[in-house]
């Protein structure tokens, strides 16, 4: 039987840690079974180092993994097991040069202002490593993410206690965004009638041209649109919360992406840094630009960049914005401890994993003191905006949920081939003056324009019609299979549902679904529907576009389970082949700190356990593999009795950390393989492996925890060194003995 191969992603942060434990276990397990299990660099350092070979010595290069991935995810043989990884923020890109330039790394410092030619090119190139650079590469299908069944049977058996109770006596938090000038209210779509080449051109009112993206292929039937954020707007919509926060006493807070939307959120983010701080800010203004402070990257950056200067005009500067807050409301901090804002950094505050927290906090955030209170959570565009607002008037109506007996919101989204804002980026841009930005097909005619000025973001995105037609597809086999309602959340007043919407009526009746509830609902009308039903303790099938997708991946699942890193995410490739995402990364970095301060790691890998389930479960289904299916199905089990058993890290040093939990999936995973009768050759080789785990449970224990409780050299963050990693986090040699001698 042909060997089939399992790609294993190298990454970045704590899930990368973990897999030095988990991975051996996993190779062990399947050698044998005519499974090669194989690994790929798409980590932050080393994709950098991929689009940097120039100056490298042969040791030092390596092949760029995420294009060969690429390749292969349009390949029927795709089995990708794809780890959280960094989308790096600039402050992470700049951060992860210095280390590797300081490991002897010849390679380039990232230029934040393009003033040549040469930087410019240099601009470009890390481009492809900023913000979402690998996910759009590898989503070459749509999202299937949901629990899984054992994982949801035990949340509502053992619910998290991470909930806070809505206040009884009214709780005055709320979402805020703008009600004008927004991307929803300027946004643009169309369908492609046939195929052509188009650009993106600026036309100022002064009758000057710029050509700001050329030879852009758009698809017959693909759906293209163009939005503009204003800035002016934009800026008027920040100092109205801030007056309102100050008035009404809540703490103020800004929720964006700029992980992802490496090119607008920065920008949004610098604005409301600049409006915050603007009497301090104005007032230093010449001094600031001259040492190069970016506001885009936070106020961390600003504070920075002040060490460049004289002693006494630090002080007076680091003096006038400290001011700031004698007139201002409080923000809500990131670590109040140490001082840290939701303004500090554009990547501190998430909004998919910020926005669930707040809601599970009881609409509240952390303040200066340390202590929870209501925010003003700013949202500044409206397309998905509503719907936090929605749960939090959910909320305060309604009380908490329960994670004992709310039901589940499990989705079906629209990714594949960088669909809608996720695949933005290259059409991003900031106006260069007053005027109108238009889309010209290769004959000349506007496809879209939309009216600028100055310093305003357009962006423009793309959906290509075979991810439109498989997403419906997806849809409706979901549907099928779980005979829960699948509700398409899609608004007829925005530009680009409505031609969502006219794709979804078209390619419905290509498949059978009487029977189905399906249906098209406004966001805000979708989440009434699905929060009803989620507090009588029933599922709905949630059918988005990519950044609901994001979004309601996160919402749902932290509420329900206490974290999404729980979460079964299947991609089926459009080619026939399959991406297995796992985890979330927002808590990772935390969790490494932890590690290399205390020895503990309390990164959870139960999303990575139950990826290997499908994985396995593809290569029975496409080969006849009948060991690869009893690995799965005995996997399964395994998980179920690691849950059972309570066997995930604990937060606490000194106790079981993920190093822990790879033993005892490991031994669990073994004594259900022993227990078949359906294969005697597995059952007679894991039966030896079973019993020495057991025998040894104590030992392996008391070594593992006998690594914690002190600090941990790695060798670097972003590129550790490999046998500093793997001493770390293999720290058992009674373990390793066992596993590898398989």
């Amino acid at each position: 039987m042909a060997t089939h191969k399992i790609v294993w992603t190298k990454i970045d942060e704590a899930p990368a840690l973990a897999t030095y434990s988990l991975l051996p276990v996993i190779k062990a397990y399947t050698h044998g079974c005519d499974i090669e299990v194989q690994t790929k660099d798409i980590s932050l350092a080393g994709r950098i180092i991929a689009n940097f070979p120039d100056n490298l010595t042969d040791q030092q290069k390596i092949p760029d993994c995420l294009a060969q991935l690429g390749d292969l995810a349009k390949t029927p043989e795709a089995n990708i097991i794809k780890l959280p990884n960094i989308s790096a923020s600039i402050p992470q890109l700049q951060t992860a040069i210095k280390e590797l330039q300081a490991k002897g790394y010849d390679i380039p410092d990232y230029p934040q202002e393009a003033k040549t030619e040469a930087d410019k090119l240099i601009q470009t190139r890390y481009a492809v490593v900023l913000g979402s650079a690998v996910n759009p590469v590898l989503r070459e299908g749509n999202a299937d993410r949901r629990a899984a069944v054992s994982v949801k049977k035990f949340a509502q058996k053992h619910p998290h206690r991470m909930m806070k109770p809505w206040p009884e006596s009214g709780s005055k938090a709320r979402v805020a965004h703008m009600n004008d000038k927004d991307f929803f209210a300027s946004e643009k779509s169309v369908t492609m009638p046939t195929a052509t080449t188009a650009k993106i051109e600026f036309a100022g009112a002064d009758g000057t041209k710029k050509v700001l993206k050329d030879n852009l292929k758009l698809q017959t039937g693909e759906v293209i649109d163009s939005a503009v954020m204003n800035v002016n707007a934009l800026r008027e919509f920040f100092a109205c919360q801030i007056q309102a926060a100050k008035k009404d006493h809540l703490l103020l807070s800004l929720h964006l992406k700029a992980t992802m939307m490496k090119v607008s959120d920065p920008i949004m983010f610098g604005h409301c840094v600049s409006v915050f701080y603007k009497d301090a800010l104005d007032k230093h203004a010449d001094t600031l630009k001259s040492i190069g402070a970016n506001v885009n990257n936070g106020l961390a950056d600003v504070l920075d960049k002040l060490n460049k200067l004289p002693a006494e005009t630090k002080a007076q500067i680091e003096a006038d914005i400290a001011a700031v807050y004698e007139t201002h409301p409080d923000l809500a901090m990131v670590d109040s401890r140490n001082g840290i804002t939701n303004l500090h950094v554009p990547n501190d505050i998430i909004i998919d994993a910020s926005m669930p927290v707040v809601v599970r906090d009881g609409g509240k955030m952390w303040d200066k003191n340390d202590q929870l209170a209501d925010t003003i959570a700013m949202i500044p565009d409206r397309c998905y905006a509503t719907i936090y607002q929605q749960i939090i008037e959910d909320c305060q109506q309604h009380g908490q949920f329960d994670p004992a007996t709310m039901g589940s919101v499990s989705n079906v989204g629209l990714m594949a081939q960088k669909a809608e804002e996720y695949g933005s980026h290259d059409k991003t841009f900031q106006s260069p003056g007053i005027g109108t930005i238009n889309i010209i097909d290769a004959d000349g005619n506007v496809i879209l324009s939309q009216p600028v000025e100055t310093g305003d973001i357009f962006r423009a995105c793309q959906t290509k019609d075979a991810p439109i037609r498989d997403w419906v597809k997806l849809a409706v086999s979901r549907a099928r299979a779980t005979g829960s309602p699948a509700i398409f959340w899609l608004n007829e007043n925005r530009g680009h549902d409505a031609e969502i919407i006219k794709k979804v009526n078209q390619y419905l009746p290509e498949h059978d679904t009487e029977g189905l509830d399906l249906q098209i609902l406004k966001p805000i009308d979708a989440i009434k529907f699905s929060l009803a039903r989620v507090r009588q303790g029933k599922d709905t099938i949630s059918v988005t576009g990519n950044v609901l997708r994001d979004y309601l991946t996160d919402l749902f699942p932290i509420l329900e389970l206490g974290t999404s890193a729980r979460m079964l995410s299947i991609v089926p490739l459009m080619d026939g082949g399959g991406l297995f995402e796992t985890g979330a990364g927002g808590s990772a970095p935390k969790h490494v700190q932890q590690f290399l301060k205390e020895g503990h790691l309390r990164w959870d890998s139960l999303g990575e356990y139950c990826a290997i389930v499908p994985s396995l479960e593809l290569i029975a289904s496409k080969t006849g593999n009948v060991k690869a299916k009893l690995l799965a199905d005995t996997l399964d089990q395994a998980i179920s009795k690691y849950l059972e058993n309570a066997k995930a890290p604990s937060r606490k040093v000194n106790e079981i950390d993920n190093r822990g939990s790879a033993f005892y999936l490991a031994m669990y995973w073994a004594q259900a393989l022993a227990a078949q009768d359906t294969d005697p050759q597995m059952q007679q080789r894991f039966a030896a492996v079973a019993t020495q785990l057991a025998e040894n449970e104590t030992k392996i224990n008391e070594e593992l925890l006998a690594a914690q409780g002190q600090p941990v050299e790695i060798g670097g963050y972003y590129l550790p060194d490999t046998m500093l990693t793997e001493k770390a986090m293999r720290p058992s040699a009674t373990l390793n003995a066992i596993i590898d001698s398989m």
